[in-house]
């Protein structure tokens, strides 16, 4: 009789999995996702008599692919190498590629911050916030760390009890190789109710102002239940009321007295539990295990929805930090398929990231064919979306071949730089479907200084190499300005009408400046300016 081999049995066990629980494959999984999600959207458009637009053309594809990922326009030579790429795969080959990026992490970065810290945008003191933070988010996208774990650095972030305690968190936020999350406490002054309101926003979808004073007049929200997630963070205090006061943790406090009143609330959830204390297990870390688990009602929901809104413009639940009962998804089985699948896979923000940009429904083209395309919310063509502040620089940095001679490891830290100048002209907009932009913006489009140097013939790079090479005829000349600015080659049209002005001379019947106006022009458009 054979001895069962239980050390073998044990080891192909490891190695295979146990039965009922199959490894997981990401690439393989998002794009089974991404199936599903389109399979969500053509029921709906089938129910509805939707007729979606076509598909974009890799052209369009390409340029929205890079600013949703990466946070920039590609550049000339990987714009003709992906139009002269015939394999069939190119599209989900290219996602890959700019996954593995680390401009993905740089933009990630930007995004992440501006929610984290919305503040710095009207606040140029708290501006100086910004570089500890994003070298801090750098880190965690650039390691791919999961986004629960990203949260649970935030919201658990300890503190000293003593003031001078702070001064290592002063320096980790501005320490250039590892930065730190204090300037999200910072800017929300240490306050329980600040943090308990933007917690609520930015990670569980629910926006608690409304019942700080009072019960809210629209969704189920009470008053009890604001004040019982701020307890989460009633330990924290402020040693001083200006910018620069410490924040220290000089108990661990679970209750607050609701102010302006007698009534005293134990911290609790928002779902209505009540949180298991265990021994030495601080309130915040509580708060973080309840928010951060699979379970969580809310947690997973808002990270997708927010996400989606990321690449259509609009989310499933919009506002997308405004889950109510009388604010319903228009897709409620899709939002809950990715939040399921997000929280299978570990909250892995890339593997969410690739089931969305992977559907047909992302892969649309802009242009409405039809008046059934009209509502934003049926996902039946993509939303043209305005360029955040980094995104536009960096556009135009890639766009003109402009280069920027602060040192790169300086460049978040200096905020005199040319980046930070220009970008500081801007400010992320909420809904980035409704762009404007004001006059200061519109000036610095048109005339600042960087869009002089980078339209100038002696001092653009691009420009200048186009218009004085000699291998190159008109034609070449306009194609390749569209193929930097815009990703694309000017349309029969275009190129007839633009040809004959920059052989004309334009309005100083000189070729080479009209060439540099054509290149203006270009910068300056709505095509340039926009995502779509």
């Amino acid at each position: 009789m054979l001895r069962p081999r239980w050390g073998l049995l044990a080891l192909c066990a490891l190695l295979l999995g146990a039965p009922g629980a199959p490894a997981k494959d990401n690439v393989r999984d998002a794009r089974a996702l991404a199936e599903r999600i389109d399979r969500y959207l053509a029921l709906r458009w089938e129910r509805d008599q939707v007729t979606p637009a076509a598909l974009a053309d890799d052209s369009e594809f390409l340029r929205r692919v890079y600013l949703d990922l990466v946070g920039r326009i590609p550049l000339t030579s990987e714009v003709r190498r992906f139009l002269k790429d015939s394999s069939p795969d190119k599209r989900p080959r290219l996602i890959e590629t700019l996954l593995k990026e680390q401009s993905y992490a740089t933009h990630m970065t930007h995004v992440w911050r501006a929610l984290l810290l919305p503040e710095t945008d009207s606040n140029d003191q708290l501006r100086y916030l910004q570089p500890g933070l994003e070298t801090w988010l750098r880190k965690q996208f650039a390691e791919n760390a999961g986004y629960d774990k990203i949260v649970r650095q935030i919201v658990t972030l300890p503190f000293g009890n003593s003031p001078n305690g702070m001064q290592a968190y002063y320096q980790e936020m501005n320490d250039q190789s590892t930065g730190s999350p204090v300037a999200f406490y910072m800017a929300k002054e240490g306050k329980p109710e600040n943090l308990a309101a933007t917690t609520a926003r930015l990670f569980l979808g629910a926006r608690l102002e409304c019942a700080q004073c009072h019960d809210h007049p629209f969704a189920r929200w009470k008053r009890e239940q604001f004040w019982g997630l701020a307890s989460f963070f009633a330990g924290l205090q402020r040693q001083r009321g200006d910018f620069y006061g410490p924040i220290t943790e000089l108990s661990d406090r679970r209750e607050m007295t609701i102010p302006g009143t007698d009534r005293v609330v134990q911290a609790n959830f928002l779902d209505g539990s009540e949180p298991r204390w265990k021994y030495k297990v601080g309130s915040r870390v509580t708060l973080a295990d309840w928010m951060t688990s699979p379970d969580n009602p809310y947690f997973a929901r808002a990270a997708a929805n927010r996400l989606w809104a990321h690449f259509f413009g609009t989310g499933i639940v919009e506002p997308v930090d405004d889950f109510n009962d009388e604010n319903k998804p228009s897709h409620p089985e899709l939002l809950d398929d990715m939040a399921r699948e997000f929280a299978a896979h570990d909250f892995d923000l890339k593997f969410l990231i690739r089931a969305i940009t992977s559907t047909k429904a992302y892969q649309l083209t802009s242009a409405a064919s039809d008046p059934s395309q009209e509502s934003p919310r049926q996902f039946a063509r993509m939303a043209v979306k305005g360029l955040t502040p980094e995104q536009l620089y960096d556009s135009l940095v890639n766009a003109t071949g402009y280069r920027d001679m602060t040192p790169a490891n300086q460049r978040i830290y200096d905020m005199q730089s040319p980046r930070a100048v220009f970008v500081s002209k801007f400010s992320t907009q909420e809904k980035r479907t409704e762009y404007q932009t004001s006059i200061p913006q519109a000036l610095a489009l048109m005339n600042s200084q960087l869009i002089a140097d980078v339209t100038s013939l002696q001092r653009s790079e691009l420009l200048g190499a186009v218009a004085e090479s000699p291998f190159l005829e008109t034609p070449d000349k306009v194609e390749a300005l569209f193929l930097a600015a815009l990703s694309r080659k000017p349309r029969a049209e275009e190129a007839e009408r633009l040809v004959k002005y920059v052989n004309d001379g334009g309005a100083t019947k000189d070729k080479k400046k009209a060439l540099a106006d054509v290149f203006w022009a270009l910068l300056n458009s709505p095509e340039f300016i926009l995502n779509h």
